[in-house]
């Protein structure tokens, strides 16, 4: 068997493969990729492994975009650090997943019901259609974030959020009359919980509404640069790895 593993975790990756020499030493992982973009170039180039796990976070974004750019011809094991709904689907589905970190048994488990999958049938699954499930049409996204200010509760409507962000491990939201809360979850899951018609993962840091650009400039290494309102501290880029899905989010 052939293995691709898509993890952007060095330490999670090496524990995978780890195990996978020890449980099945006969499979070889031909090739690891940390990121989306690496992932659909193998993909597009008509290799296709004969089992494939997927960390859902990757370093440029989510593992389900690489389903909207490649046919992905292969079973999947997705790796997730957040046991929610979205991986209820996939077990529902008779898509496995490992969640971290990685525990043998675990895997043993998911390895063995690849195994009988193989034995009882040859179709390949449409994990596409699969993923159907949970995208933007049939998902609920979140209305409000509840924050504590000024020693009380306040909810703040999505609507009135211009962009969120990271700061040493903590998450915040700004609003579009420039207050700042810190909200009690992380980007990534912020980022499952906001529809993607308004909001947009620029980067590893920070989450934009569309409606707060003001002004895209081009930058070195294709990158973009963004004028937020209200105005962000720092420079705010579109990472080159998420430039080109950014355009495309903005034209549709």
């Amino acid at each position: 068997m052939n293995v691709l593993i898509a993890e952007d975790e060095s330490p999670a990756a090496k524990r995978l493969i780890r195990l996978l020499a020890e449980f099945r030493p006969e499979w070889k992982v031909c090739h690891h990729f940390d990121s989306v973009e690496e992932v659909v170039s193998h993909f597009s180039a008509g290799n296709t492994p004969d089992i494939a796990f997927f960390d859902i976070q990757l370093a440029d974004g989510l593992s389900f975009e690489i389903f909207d750019r490649v046919p992905v011809n292969c079973p999947v094991v997705f790796i997730t650090a957040y046991d929610h709904y979205a991986v209820k689907a996939f077990r529902v589905n008779s898509i496995d997943y490992l969640l971290k970190p990685i525990e043998p048994a675990q895997l043993a488990d998911a390895l063995e019901k690849f195994e009988q999958r193989i034995r009882t049938t040859s179709e390949t699954h449409d994990i596409k259609a699969i993923l159907s499930g949970i995208t933007k049409d049939n998902r609920v996204y979140r209305k409000r974030f509840l924050v504590k200010t000024a020693g009380r509760l306040a909810f703040i409507p999505v609507q009135d959020i211009a962009y969120s962000f990271s700061d040493e491990g903590s998450a915040f939201i700004v609003t579009r009359k420039n207050e700042r809360f810190l909200v009690e979850t992380t980007l990534e899951e912020m980022e499952g919980e906001l529809s993607p018609d308004q909001f947009f993962r620029i980067n590893r840091g920070m989450i934009v509404s569309m409606d707060a650009i003001e002004r895209i400039e081009p930058h070195f290494s294709n990158r973009l640069v963004l004028q937020l309102n209200p105005t962000f501290d720092n420079d705010v880029f579109v990472s080159r790895q998420r430039a080109a899905e950014f355009k495309s989010w903005l034209d549709q």
